[in-house]
């Protein structure tokens, strides 16, 4: 693919979109506040991507690009991130697919996103790299010979739900002790 690309990233504080030219470069950035209700917040990203699409290249975006907090379902094209609770599952493929009609659409986990991202602008040269985000909540991608390693699920690498504290604070997903309830930004 080449061409500039409309790109959505969704996370538990904001969301947001941008084009991105073919060397990395972001133009039309646009950022707001993550709705803590699940059909605003599916709203506001609606809004978003249609904002940033119309102000990009009329015509040349040839495709989009998510990057969503988790956990993913890569084949259903669904998202259930856990600080966005009315969103288990959310299908965000099915709900931007028609702002950019007939282009192809990948999904991806925000942190696999920067992992690939910090990998390629960052002049790695290793084989294999592991990337983490710590923000609203934890999250990881691995980078496997220059590429994402998403696992069979779509969430491999994605660190912020693995127990480390068996009697630790209950976590938003339900388990005890993750990562996630121990040292995200919140925390």
């Amino acid at each position: 693919m080449t061409g500039p690309v409309l790109a959505v990233d969704v996370g538990g504080t904001k969301l947001a979109a941008a084009v991105v030219e073919p060397d990395g470069t972001l133009r039309d950035r646009v950022t707001v506040p993550t709705p803590a209700d699940g059909q605003k917040a599916a709203a506001a990203l609606d809004r978003l991507a249609r904002e940033v699409a119309a102000k990009g290249p009329a015509g040349r975006l040839v495709g989009l690009g998510v990057g969503s907090a988790g956990p993913l379902d890569l084949n259903a094209g669904t998202v259930s991130p856990v600080n966005i609770t009315d969103w288990r599952p959310f299908p965000i493929l099915d709900a931007l697919r028609p702002v950019l009609p007939g282009r192809p659409a990948v999904l991806a986990g925000d942190g696999q996103c920067m992992a690939l991202g910090e990998y390629w602008r960052g002049g790695y040269t290793t084989r294999a790299m592991l990337g983490m985000v710590v923000s609203t909540g934890v999250g990881g991608g691995l980078v496997l010979d220059g590429r994402i390693h998403p696992g069979v699920t779509g969430n491999a690498g994605h660190i912020g739900h693995i127990v480390v504290d068996l009697d630790g604070p209950p976590c938003p997903c339900g388990g005890r002790g993750c990562v996630e309830a121990i040292a995200s930004g919140p925390r």
